[in-house]
């Protein structure tokens, strides 16, 4: 199965905190989107692995991605190494994208920095013909993506270009909360986190009216690239 854009986060959640809207608005479009995380986030303090992995389904469903999997690094201690690197250049070279989303170059989560960087160098050597994969006893081809883009997360890195999500904030909100686990919920008894505060739930909405704000929209989501962008006129430009 090709895809046009493959989402990677580093713990389930990640893509829906970053870059929901913009997934919903490509599936509009017809895209075929997927989704990787690298890990079940099974050191989060509230939740399981096994909650984790029912909520990351629910959330794919409202998204509409054709394809969320699981690496299953270990949370909170993967690391950018060869070994690593092979399990993300599969998935890349299985689904083939144009585009690859991923994680904050750098966050309040160590996880989300390194899985950034992960991901991107394995969106490179993707691409080199000698490095050998295989799936199933078949041997993959070499792909690189087009870009590379990431999404912005806890802290609030000054974006290279936001993509308009209008008319999609509802869903975006609808998909984060299909984690029922991890974020606000007054009637909870488990211990608080800096997620599960009504101030972040709030942020969701204010961080992306203020986004949108900055290119005359309601609503958008930021995110910033390894290398210069190119449009093909400058009638590209909203």
């Amino acid at each position: 199965m090709k895809l046009d854009i493959l989402a990677f986060g580093a713990h389930p959640d990640d893509v829906e905190l970053g870059c929901a809207g913009t997934i919903l608005k490509e599936v509009s479009l017809g895209k075929k989107v997927g989704i990787v995380d690298l890990t079940r986030g099974e050191l989060g303090t509230r939740g399981t692995a096994e909650t984790r992995d029912q909520e990351a389904k629910d959330a794919a469903e409202i998204l509409g991605v054709v394809v969320r999997e699981n690496l299953r690094m270990r949370d909170g201690f993967f690391v950018n190494d060869e070994k690593h690197q092979l399990e993300v250049i599969k998935m890349i070279r299985k689904y083939k994208p144009e585009i690859v989303l991923c994680n904050a170059i750098d966050d309040r989560h160590i996880d989300h920095g390194r899985g950034s960087k992960l991901v991107s160098d394995a969106c490179f050597l993707s691409g080199l013909m000698k490095i050998e994969t295989s799936i199933d006893g078949e041997a993959q081809e070499a792909w690189r993506p087009k870009v590379v883009y990431h999404y912005i997360q806890w802290k609030n890195i000054t974006p290279d270009f936001v993509v308009d999500i209008t008319g999609f904030e509802e869903k975006k909100v609808e998909a984060i909360m299909a984690y029922k686990t991890q974020f606000y919920d007054p009637n909870s008894n488990e211990p608080a986190t800096p997620i599960t505060s009504k101030n972040f739930f709030e942020s969701l909405n204010y961080r992306a009216k203020d986004l949108g704000r900055l290119v005359g929209k309601d609503f958008a989501e930021g995110f910033t690239v390894e290398r210069c962008l190119a449009v093909n006129s400058l009638e590209n430009l909203i």
